[in-house]
């Protein structure tokens, strides 16, 4: 599993693991937990950045909609109902 640092709005650094990713609509989309294991708090995290930025950004979904459909998407694909490639 990989692991990522993300730095948020104050410069603190958290570490999340990518449990999966996906690409809707031409958004890259990370599903992330905050530590291995059944225990782990996930959250969704949604690719920012334009092609001149050398680095992803990334920010957390906060759109009631957009986590309902994005999160239904990475339910399918945990659940081995849907192959999407990136």
């Amino acid at each position: 599993m990989e692991k990522i640092d993300f730095i948020t709005e104050n410069g603190e650094t958290c570490e999340f693991y990518v449990e999966e990713q996906t690409r809707v609509n031409g958004i890259n989309y990370l599903l992330v937990s905050d530590s291995p294991g059944d225990e782990a708090q996930a959250f969704i995290l949604k690719d920012m950045s334009d092609d001149t930025e050398t680095e992803a950004r990334y920010e957390f979904v906060d759109d009631d909609m957009e986590l309902e459909t994005v999160g239904g998407i990475f339910a399918q694909i945990l659940d081995g109902e849907v192959n999407v490639e990136m």
